[in-house]
């Protein structure tokens, strides 16, 4: 309860210093160093250089103080035997101060994100059609995605520059996220308008709420070599917690940022014990990636993603892969068209249903499953700093012949949401 209330009181003061004085949204980096060092994604990820991250920020003595987020206010409606119907909100808040170190060339970064959504998802999920991964009541999660924890990430950032061309960084979270993947899913700009997560979450970033994070980065130009150790299990089903255990899993990314434009890295880790129902299962997980983002005139931004991740557990021949793609384009200043289009390869764990592992279950494969997502909103109007949009989208589904019987041939999904984020 002390460091809750040490968390929210701390909240309170940044977004207190910031509306106290002049806003404006952050301009984005000219070089992948600058990148790095404004730290405005999940962990120790990076975007594209030219990508615009919407937040409030201000000057207090030698710290900066910022603070971005994003809210949904969601209902969604899903066909097939297996959907359901329900409101729900996924939402996520970081404040964040920086400080230069003088003498050294170093900068100090303390960053926090919180999540509203233990309170704001009830019965512990929101419905995904083919969603898997993690437990509700002690059971297995089936169609259905997991609230993420109150406190997201509490971490401190050290960056030592190396002349105009190198960057040593340091990363230590008590909560965070470990050197795997892309930027994480809530954070992507090719994302940003989408309330609910990837079908292959757990297969590409599931990571990004990591407990007993260490994380060290080499950058030199537009290249950078990280290594992440990280305790492994996915967190419990109590999400207002810090949930804390043993350095027991390690991972290796590798990012090369050509352009202002483009990024994209490989990474590989060993992840030991993460779900809760199969204790005695590691994993090991790739990911590669590209990300493309363009800015259109003054106001106007694509943003695209492309994603492979795979999981597999040593000595099995149980492989999964995902494959994503997801674009985000902002025209005529208040409008957004995003699209996700997703293959996943989903086990017989799915058909389980919600209902306890049978003693003699053994994991096997239940084929791929295709997702189409299409989606449009738009901003009503602005408050004093924040932008509020209504939007909708659909999704229609495409099960193996494996997982046809129980779901029906052609499931959909329909969104209708309210976003808001500081702007």
């Amino acid at each position: 309860m002390f460091r809750l209330c040490k968390a929210l009181g701390a909240l309170a003061f940044v977004i207190a210093a910031i509306s106290a004085s002049a806003q404006m949204q952050m301009g984005p980096p000219e070089t992948f160093l600058q990148t790095i060092t404004a730290h405005s994604g999940s962990g120790t990820s990076a975007q594209p250089a030219s990508t615009p991250i919407p937040m409030l920020m201000t000057m207090r003595g030698s710290w900066m103080l910022m603070f971005h987020g994003n809210a949904f206010l969601a209902d969604t409606q899903q066909s097939s035997p297996r959907g359901h119907d329900k409101l729900f909100s996924t939402n996520w808040i970081m404040p964040m101060a920086q400080h230069s170190v003088p003498g050294n060339h170093g900068q100090l970064t303390l960053r926090a994100m919180f999540s509203f959504e233990p309170a704001t998802v009830t019965g512990r999920q929101y419905p995904l059609l083919f969603q898997q991964g993690e437990t509700a009541y002690g059971v297995p999660i089936a169609d259905g995605q997991h609230p993420h924890d109150f406190f997201m990430e509490l971490a401190a950032l050290y960056d030592l520059s190396l002349g105009k061309r190198g960057l040593l960084s340091f990363y230590i979270a008590p909560v965070g996220d470990p050197a795997i993947g892309p930027t994480a899913y809530p954070h992507r700009a090719s994302a940003a308008e989408n309330p609910v997560a990837a079908l292959g979450h757990h297969q590409q970033d599931s990571t990004h709420i990591a407990d007993d994070v260490l994380t060290l980065g080499l950058a030199w130009r537009f290249l950078r070599l990280e290594g992440s150790g990280f305790h492994g299990r996915e967190p419990n089903e109590d999400r207002w917690l810090i949930q804390q255990g043993a350095i027991d899993s390690w991972s290796t990314r590798f990012t090369l940022a050509p352009s202002r434009n483009w990024i994209g890295q490989y990474s590989w880790g060993r992840i030991h014990s993460p779900e809760a129902l199969f204790p005695n299962e590691n994993q090991d997980r790739q990911t590669a990636s590209i990300m493309y983002n363009r800015p259109i005139g003054h106001t106007d931004n694509w943003a695209s993603t492309i994603l492979w991740g795979r999981t597999r557990e040593p000595g099995d021949d149980l492989i999964q892969d995902s494959y994503l793609f997801e674009s985000t384009l902002r025209f005529h200043s208040r409008n957004y068209a995003f699209t996700r289009i997703e293959s996943a390869a989903r086990t017989n764990e799915l058909l389980v249903g919600e209902q306890p592992i049978p003693p003699d279950f053994q994991e096997t494969s239940a084929g791929h499953v295709q997702a189409y997502t299409f989606g449009y909103d738009r901003d009503i109007g602005r408050i004093p700093h924040v932008a509020t949009a209504f939007g909708a989208m659909v999704t229609a589904y495409h099960p193996g012949p494996i997982l046809q019987p129980v779901y029906g041939t052609n499931p959909l999904g329909v969104t209708f949401f309210l976003r808001v984020r500081p702007f």
